[in-house]
């Protein structure tokens, strides 16, 4: 899948123009690449819409008019625009109160690293690889960050026997081990991923 550039991120004034219908492709873009596993970890698939989705609006909240600040942008996510034979995800810790956080994401120290995809009627696992630049700035050994990004590498073999599923996301975290059978329908949206489509 291509990363974006500079030309692909429209200027305040012509997003603003755009925004609501592009909006609208993005939400129900993401109902098909969201999962939940477990009572409150989610992951988002990202592709190239939803990439450019969090770009755009990241500038329209910071005002973020310059080339410069956008291209910082665009090196901070572009990487997680899988390639094909890569999944990327975004996952979400979503605790609602001040208690909860404290609670829990002490306990959950690590779990960027135990996140993994069981395939095919064999229950093969595809472990996650945390990406290493949003790693060195979200973990730390006390407490774990809200968000994380981690990916998943397939080979063409796996790419073949997720298309046949079934497909199960799962957390295996010591404190929180929970997982969910793919839908046909996020297993065949996350298709077009994996084949660079």
């Amino acid at each position: 899948m291509a990363k974006l550039t500079l030309d692909d991120i429209a200027d305040l004034r012509a997003y603003e123009r755009e925004r609501e219908a592009f909006r609208g492709r993005i939400i129900e873009l993401k109902a098909r690449r969201r999962v939940h596993v477990g009572p409150f970890v989610t992951f988002v698939f990202e592709n190239r819409d939803t990439i450019r989705f969090q770009i755009q609006e990241m500038a329209r909240v910071e005002k973020i008019i310059s080339d410069e600040g956008i291209e910082a942008e665009l090196r901070a996510y572009n990487p997680l625009i899988p390639e094909p034979g890569h999944l990327s995800t975004t996952m979400f810790i979503e605790l609602t109160t001040e208690a909860q956080l404290r609670e829990w994401l002490p306990k959950l120290v690590g779990v960027e690293r135990a996140v993994e995809l069981r395939i095919g009627p064999q229950g093969e696992v595809v472990p996650c690889t945390p990406d290493p630049d949003h790693e060195k700035q979200l973990t730390r050994d006390e407490i774990t960050a809200s968000v994380h990004y981690v990916g998943f590498a397939l080979t063409p073999a796996q790419v073949e026997v997720f298309a046949a599923g079934p497909v199960v996301l799962a957390v295996t975290h010591p404190e929180y081990t929970h997982e969910l059978e793919l839908s046909d329908t996020t297993r065949a949206e996350l298709l077009t991923d994996l084949r660079g489509g």
